[in-house]
């Protein structure tokens, strides 16, 4: 079959991951053919990525070629777009330090720090007015186009969206519900001695908010996965600390693995799975991060400021390791979105949409991640099963504080959004604590936070 002609346009298409990523997925597939606009504040960087899918498209392994240029204003970008990809750092990487330095000196300590508790809230206030004014220019431009958001907070920042523009077809993506799969075929092929299955192999029933989603019900080739969970967590060496693992973790600089014991652990206490990466469940609840000794016991680390400066400052690669470089395909399922909504193929996967009945536990409207079935210009969720009454209890709480965030983002109100903080399960801390610590982080991000009222 001839393939088909499309329109991408890449909001954050200076990136270095994502956006490379994503052109070379389209390399590797015969079905699509067409443009990608790279639209970026920081256009050298957009510039320079259109050098580097030059070097990619030249691949003997590349099948297809886009052309792909960057432009200077979002019109250009949006203007006949059937795709629109968001993925974007809301501000400079320094502005991370209102996210995790300024709660970590209260006490507040987060893993990750950009989708809850304060660091979450935080990166919302400096997102939602952005992913607000992205919503309008997609109405303006191309109403009809498909929205594919990476941007954490995932919930917050497609809920903007739809504030913005009640019509809009946009979804949120969050590739962490497969490491759930591949940590429950690693599981049964220990358990009963066979080959590893691919992790589409494993079905799941999930149910929640990004990265405090739950898994309620597992299975492969028709068998229940549950009772061979509980036989693991029954186990008491299951639970022995994690101390040094996450000690080596940290000497190892290996900021974004984890043992996967606080999804056990969930689960032995809730009987339901947590179904993100510990990084993220820890900052959900306020048993975990109690200490930095505390999440080792759970194999997590912290992932420190200085990294994430020092990785937004190093040098880029040079072109020349994009021709040399094999390309392959990632786990990411970005194009086999795209292709299921040209209805090439049908997609059944995880995404965050308004809640429209998928999910019973959660009240209409809110952005909650299910699975939906991804078919000719239509996202329709998968009714999920009932969250058991402790996750339900526990994601409604969330839930509850999104709300409030995203009000306070859209309205810049500074008393919603400290009411929001002190709702958020992490913040433990006197409300006169809190309150200093939360001046200290709007002070911080001032620059991004044009029309508040910063006391």
């Amino acid at each position: 079959m001839n393939p088909v002609e499309i329109k991408i346009a890449y909001i954050g298409g200076g990136s270095r991951y994502w956006a490379r990523d994503l052109i070379t997925e389209l390399a590797l597939t015969p079905r699509l053919k067409g443009r990608i606009d790279l639209y970026d504040l920081n256009y050298a960087a957009a510039v320079r990525n259109v050098a580097v899918a030059g070097r990619i498209y030249g691949r003997p392994e590349a099948v297809t070629r886009f052309q792909v240029r960057a432009v200077r204003r979002l019109a250009d970008a949006l203007k006949g777009a059937d795709f629109v990809v968001l993925s974007i750092e809301p501000g400079p990487t320094e502005m991370r330090h209102a996210d995790i330095v300024i709660p970590a000196r209260h006490g507040i300590l987060q893993p990750v720090g950009d989708t809850t508790g304060p660091g979450g809230i935080a990166r919302a206030l400096r997102a939602v007015p952005l992913y607000r004014a992205f919503g309008r220019a997609i109405a303006e431009h191309c109403p009809r186009a498909w929205v594919i958001n990476y941007t954490n907070p995932m919930t917050l920042c497609t809920a903007a969206l739809y504030a913005a523009a009640p019509a809009i077809k946009a979804f949120g993506c969050c590739h962490e519900v497969f490491h759930t799969q591949h940590d429950l075929a690693r599981y049964l092929a220990q358990r009963f001695g066979v080959p590893r299955p691919p992790r589409q192999a494993i079905r799941l029933d999930i149910a929640g908010v990004n990265h405090f989603t739950w898994t309620t019900a597992a299975t492969w080739e028709g068998r229940d996965l549950f009772p061979m969970l509980r036989d693991m967590v029954d186990d008491p060496a299951c639970f022995r600390s994690r101390r040094a693992y996450a000690l080596r973790l940290r000497r190892e600089e290996r900021w974004f693995e984890y043992s996967g014991l606080v999804a056990l652990d969930l689960f032995r206490r809730f009987g339901a799975l947590g179904s993100a990466g510990d990084r993220h469940l820890a900052e959900f609840v306020p048993w975990y991060a109690t200490s930095e000794e505390n999440l080792h016991r759970w194999g997590v680390i912290l992932t420190p400021y200085w990294y994430r400066i020092a990785r937004s400052r190093e040098s880029d690669r040079p072109l020349s390791f994009y021709s040399r470089r094999a390309i392959k395909p990632s786990e990411e399922e970005g194009v086999h979105m795209i292709e299921a909504l040209l209805g090439l193929q049908p997609l059944n996967t995880n995404v965050n949409l308004p809640n429209r009945g998928q999910m019973i536990d959660a009240p209409p409207g809110a952005v909650v991640e299910t699975y939906a079935q991804l078919r000719r210009d239509r996202a329709t969720p998968v009714v999920a099963n009932p969250l058991p009454p402790g996750p339900r209890a526990l994601v409604r709480r969330i839930i509850d504080v999104q709300a409030l965030t995203l009000r306070a983002a859209l309205a810049r109100d500074v008393d919603l959004a400290f009411q929001a903080l002190l709702a958020d399960p992490l913040v433990g801390i006197p409300t006169d604590a809190a309150w200093k610590m939360f001046t200290a982080m709007l002070r911080h991000m001032r620059p991004c936070l044009p029309g508040w009222r910063i006391p």
